[in-house]
């Protein structure tokens, strides 16, 4: 699937192009396509030269689930002492959080293909090997109080710009928590799995990043975010919105 948008990418950036055959779930569940991606990010840093690259000008770019893990892989990276620090990280349209489910582009955008917000989250339980109650999930009931009250200042709908809002929006609203299903949605708030939810020390060891997000986007609103808190950090970001855009 990625054969031709690699040789293009190599062609038009006369660069060397790596591209990971990651194990891919629901055969090899989380977090196996993370550890195969920063398992040859490590290999190549360190190899660099071997290929005629230099390692002070490594780049790493994902997108859709492949932005997750380029996120993540950056975040693992972050604070390596024993290898050249990356030159940036390029997320195409990343999914980052599982917070809330009820953004603005998550309601704007639940019936655009090809990502539907039901299929969004069909694909992350199948990522995790879980199989759930949806319901719960876009209710929010796999949000515990505590998390509620650390995650409010990186995920909310207030940190949405309001022209982003214009295409209709409705506060959600909340309901209570509940335990099983909070015990059961732990590994969705480690940051490999939700990269957003990163501790701030992560986030500012972050490289320059470039950030794409489209309009008709489900994922929309986890691209903004994370431009949120990487500039609040001081990371230098280049953000491209592609007004007619959509996910694929």
């Amino acid at each position: 699937a990625y054969e031709r948008t690699c040789r293009y990418f190599c062609r038009k950036t006369n660069s060397v192009v790596v591209c990971v055959g990651y194990r891919l779930a629901p055969e090899h569940p989380f977090p196996a396509q993370f550890e195969d991606c920063l398992t040859a990010a490590i290999h190549f840093l360190r190899t660099a030269q071997d290929h005629g690259v230099d390692p002070s000008r490594i780049v790493i770019c994902g997108d859709s689930s492949g932005g997750t893990i380029t996120a993540a892989v950056a975040q693992a990276l972050g604070n390596r002492r024993d290898l050249p620090k990356l030159r940036a990280q390029i997320l195409i349209y990343p999914f980052l959080q599982c917070v809330d489910l009820n953004l603005p582009s998550y309601q704007q955008n639940e019936r655009v293909p090809i990502l539907l917000r039901e299929r969004t989250l069909i694909l992350g339980l199948k990522y995790l090997n879980k199989d759930w109650c949806l319901e719960d999930l876009f209710k929010g009931c796999h949000v515990s109080e505590d998390r509620r009250l650390k995650y409010q200042k990186w995920v909310s709908p207030d940190y949405i710009p309001h022209e982003f809002k214009t295409r209709g929006y409705k506060p959600s609203p909340t309901y209570p928590p509940s335990k099983p299903v909070c015990e059961m949605a732990e590994p969705m708030f480690n940051p490999v799995f939700s990269p957003l939810l990163a501790e701030d020390s992560v986030i500012a060891q972050l490289p320059e990043t470039f950030i794409l997000t489209c309009e008709f986007d489900v994922l929309r609103d986890d691209g903004l975010l994370y431009k949120k808190r990487l500039e609040d950090h001081g990371i230098k970001v280049t953000w491209c919105h592609l007004q007619e855009g959509f996910h694929g």
